[in-house]
């Protein structure tokens, strides 16, 4: 099984700091996935702009495949001015209407404030429904306290970043025993 993490952001630390403390989990615990961490600070994106996204090139060509060809991807997102970053918005902009359909999508959430703890739920779980995305109901939100130096120190978040992972993974793996029913139903 293919898992993409997207860190979703290209300002700040702390996102990033989170994804890969998810890539770490998953490492540990679960070393049968094929795991990738794609942080889009590290990418040159090219703005949307309607084009077909078989016309992408690139940095933009490569990271909308791997996410299409993903059987699971957990985004981690900062909130900034009450909103997911606009990084975030093109990768989804680039993407057919049915890119994830029954893709299944875990999200970690950091934010300066306990304020936008509803940001996801608002923004980011409708955009990932209108895209057909299976869009696990629970994600691990971090706050600035939950940091310092660099390292997130509130051992429930760890806790809670293994829960995500688990209910990603199996409901992923219960996606794809549908789908296998569904095509041996149709006895090709």
């Amino acid at each position: 099984m293919r898992l993409i993490l997207l860190s979703g952001s290209k300002m700040g630390s702390k996102t990033r700091i989170a994804m890969n403390l998810t890539k770490e989990i998953i490492q540990t615990n679960y070393s049968d996935f094929d795991v990738e961490l794609i942080d889009l600070a590290e990418k040159d994106i090219e703005f949307a702009d309607g084009h077909h996204y078989v016309e992408l090139t690139g940095d933009s060509a490569y990271v909308t495949k791997a996410i299409m060809e993903a059987d699971a991807i957990i985004i981690g997102s900062p909130i900034f001015q009450a909103s997911i970053p606009a990084t975030l918005k093109n990768i989804f902009d680039l993407f057919p209407q049915n890119a994830l359909r029954d893709k299944t999508v875990g999200m970690v959430i950091t934010a300066g404030s306990p304020k936008h703890y509803l940001i996801a739920e608002y923004q980011l779980k409708p955009i990932l429904s209108y895209m057909k995305a299976m869009v696990i109901p629970s994600y691990v939100f971090i706050e600035e306290a939950d940091y310092h130096q660099g390292e997130i120190i509130n051992q429930n978040i760890h806790y809670r970043l293994d829960g995500l992972i688990k209910d990603t993974l199996l409901f992923s793996q219960a996606m794809e025993l549908k789908r296998q029913k569904e095509e041996e139903a149709y006895d090709f």
